[in-house]
């Protein structure tokens, strides 16, 4: 592991965003944090419980799903921290409909959200990576990334292209020093479950989602973990 890694964390102002920054910043000594996400004051809270467990943190409150915003922001990083070590790929929403009601601006803000974000930001982050032929980039799928999930066409979609992204890239660049690892959760706990009427212990904590990337980026640079699928124990969410 490099000494002061940087660690780049996209939505990470609540849910498992927030969970892995935390985590990381207990975690690694030294650690240097670029959290990202729109909500800036949530992600000002977030920092400063990172900064409480001795990571050196900045925020950047960006719309991942905007070229110019992302663009802007990776200036910014690059100039603030230098290269990233470690891009995860959180940023991502949820909305529920039958196919027949999804309406196409649905459609078009859950492929903005969750695979345009992806997108752009790896994009953005990647020659970095290639030039020093050392990273390590988490996507954030789904198991609605991995087979149908009823009433979430749009979100299925969407997922769906986040994990054949994370596919892609792997094939295109492990030769060049970079790893790639596309995680699948299955409901982890985070604000949106809160009025689901759905009990917490049926859902995972984000905090075992945190530690799983956490474990996979500790290995030994000649292993990879491709994919982790994460169910809750009773597997029916």
């Amino acid at each position: 592991m490099n000494p002061s890694p940087v660690i780049l964390i996209t939505g990470a102002s609540q849910g498992i965003g927030a969970a892995i920054a935390k985590t990381f910043a207990a975690e690694v000594p030294g650690a240097r944090l670029a959290l990202v996400a729109r909500n800036e004051k949530n992600l000002q809270a977030v920092a400063g419980e990172c900064l409480k467990l001795g990571a050196t943190v900045e925020i950047f409150p960006c719309d991942v799903s905007s070229e110019k915003s992302v663009a802007k922001t990776a200036r910014i990083v690059a100039s603030h921290f230098g290269p990233v070590d470690v891009l995860i790929n959180n940023a991502g929403a949820f909305a529920m409909a039958p196919f027949a009601k999804t309406s196409l601006a649905m459609f078009d803000d859950m492929l903005a959200t969750n695979l345009r974000s992806a997108f752009l930001v790896t994009q953005a982050f990647l020659p970095a990576m290639v030039k020093r032929k050392r990273g390590d980039i988490f996507f954030m799928s789904s198991i609605a990334g991995l087979g149908a999930y009823p009433q979430a066409a749009a979100y299925c979609a969407a997922k769906f292209g986040v994990t054949g992204l994370a596919k892609v890239l792997r094939a295109e660049t492990k030769t060049q020093g970079i790893r790639v690892c596309c995680v699948h959760p299955g409901a982890t706990w985070s604000p949106s479950w809160a009025k689901s009427g759905v009990k917490p212990a049926r859902i995972m904590p984000a905090e075992d989602i945190a530690r799983a990337i956490l474990d996979v980026h500790r290995l030994s640079r000649r292993t990879v973990v491709e994919e982790i699928v994460l169910r809750p124990q009773l597997g029916d969410l």
